[in-house]
């Protein structure tokens, strides 16, 4: 290609074989070890790992410590909420899910013989979320909906797309806007990111828009189209990941205790930008001879063997849940898409979060299986499992027994090397270095360890002295989201979602288990 040097093959082929063996081994290990600790919390405080203990570290940037990191890294952030943009907006709020898409080659791009002699090294591409609401609006040359959503508001979420080159942050600029709730997404082996609306509604705007959608950012913002992808289903979407052998494309829904796991077949099996337009065929994944399974609660070794119902109407509004559906409260409804499933004997999760291709395996995060001290399903700490697409058989890895080892993980993402990493979304969950939303890796030997906390706690004199014009407060408590590797694995981007800030982290990861 011309713009993009790009094979998402090349990005993410690195870190499959590893990722496929190690983190099976790694997650039912953890398990093993939580096991062991037989109701005495303190054995479950994750080990220092190779890395060593965290410590407050300055953001090279700002010169803040917003971070908690092991000796030896460093990191620079960029995209905070209100600076402004390239496109001489500001830059919106509640970083969301966030993947490389694109490497573009030096001097493919018009401004880059402005360079001045930096021109050199490769440039990534970013596509971010924005997990917004009814808000000013993102102007983007992608726009889906600008009527009024209701009490005069129109819809502020959709996706900003950065650059980074040579270790520096390199611009910023709006390319999709007019959506809502931009949550998660994934990235496609074409060079594009699916970014997923996660809301479950039946309003109409102004305009006659309706939401709920997943919809294709190209790497180029000023390609994208705006257009949503209705054929992969109107509900409350987080992730989604596709199948480079087959192009089928595999959806999480989170909604507690009334969400599906799907599958779009689409018509189109180019792979190219806007293929996905063309239609295909929503399914949702239903266990053999096992109509209507509860995953809500699970333990590790749990295993089922699946098979697919057709959803005959992928935008079908939702429905007032039938009396006696289990763990919900009286008046709930379901998505169309899940009403349709669960009526053909589709199974149901607890609240699907993350997704992640890697090696033939679809590795799916439901961030609440289990039962809280109240005896509640769906209330838990989280799980993770994973699919085996030859096979069809899904397996539940990794079921979080305390908050110490995993409090409601989200976001999962893979190195080359191997590594593990979860995108903690369960609050303060504090610890030993204070309160904080963690990141969490995994040892080949199973044990977790904590590689990073949010340390974000900020005054307005900080925030003034680095030009900076997010409110003063506490943040500590916000989740982490979006992380993704440059296609070697020596940069680790990852967003906070409030205040809304992306920091790219380097250091010296051979040292350790990521």
């Amino acid at each position: 290609m011309n713009a993009l040097d790009l094979s998402r093959r090349q990005v993410l082929k690195g870190g499959a074989a590893a990722m496929a063996v190690g983190a099976m081994s790694s997650l039912g290990a953890l398990y093993s070890r939580q096991a062991l600790a037989a109701g005495d919390p303190t054995r479950l405080a994750p080990i220092p790992g190779r890395y060593g203990p965290l410590a407050p570290v300055a953001d090279r940037a700002t010169g803040l410590p917003l971070l908690q990191l092991p000796r030896g890294f460093s990191y620079r952030s960029f995209g905070w909420s209100g600076d402004v943009m390239s496109d001489g907006q500001p830059c919106p709020d509640r970083h969301d899910g966030m993947a490389v898409v694109g490497v573009r080659r030096p001097g493919s791009r018009p401004d880059d013989k402005h360079d001045h002699g930096k021109g050199h090294g490769h440039e990534l591409v970013l596509i971010r979320n924005h997990e917004r609401g009814g808000a000013s609006p993102i102007n983007a040359p992608g726009m889906y909906d600008r009527g009024d959503i209701g009490g005069g508001q129109v819809a502020g979420g959709g996706t900003t797309t950065m650059t980074w080159r040579n270790g520096e942050w390199r611009s910023i600029e709006a390319s999709l806007g007019g959506t809502l709730v931009n949550c998660a997404g994934g990235p496609t082996p074409w060079g594009s990111w699916l970014t997923c609306e996660e809301i479950k509604t039946d309003a109409v705007s102004s305009t006659g828009k309706k939401h709920g959608y997943v919809f294709e950012v190209h790497a180029e913002a000023e390609r994208t189209s705006g257009r949503p992808l209705v054929g992969l289903g109107r509900f409350s979407h987080e992730a989604v990941a596709i199948d480079p052998r087959t192009g089928v494309v595999y959806l999480t829904e989170d909604d507690r205790n009334k969400a599906g796991l799907y599958r779009f077949i689409p018509n189109d099996r180019a792979g190219r930008y806007g293929s996905l337009e063309h239609g295909g065929r929503l399914q949702a994944a239903r266990v053999r001879r096992h109509p209507n399974a509860d995953l809500t609660v699970a333990a590790i070794g749990d295993e089922y063997a699946l098979e697919w119902v057709d959803i005959p109407d992928p935008d079908l509004d939702s429905i007032v849940a039938p009396s006696g559906f289990p763990d919900i409260s009286a008046g709930e409804t379901l998505s169309g898409p899940f009403a349709q499933a669960w009526s053909a004997g589709a199974l149901r999760m607890s609240r699907g979060e993350g997704i992640w291709h890697s090696y033939g395996k679809m590795f799916i995060v439901d961030t609440s299986t289990g039962i809280d001290a109240q005896g509640r399903k769906g209330r838990g700490n989280g799980a993770v499992w994973v699919l085996d697409l030859l096979t069809q058989r899904i397996r539940a890895l990794f079921v979080s027994g305390h908050q110490l080892a995993a409090h409601n993980p989200d976001n999962i993402t893979v190195s080359s090397r191997g590594g593990v990493l979860l995108c903690e979304d369960g609050g303060e969950s504090p610890d030993q270095y204070g309160p904080g939303a963690r990141l969490i890796g995994l040892t080949r030997q199973g044990e977790s360890f904590w590689f990073c906390k949010n340390n974000i706690e900020l005054t307005s004199t900080q925030i003034a002295n680095a030009g900076k014009v997010i409110p003063e407060g506490d943040y500590r408590d916000s989740e982490f989201c979006g992380a993704c590797w440059d296609p070697s694995s020596q940069t680790l981007f990852v967003n906070i979602q409030t205040p809304g800030i992306t920091v790219a982290i380097t250091g010296p990861w051979e040292r350790g288990h990521l």
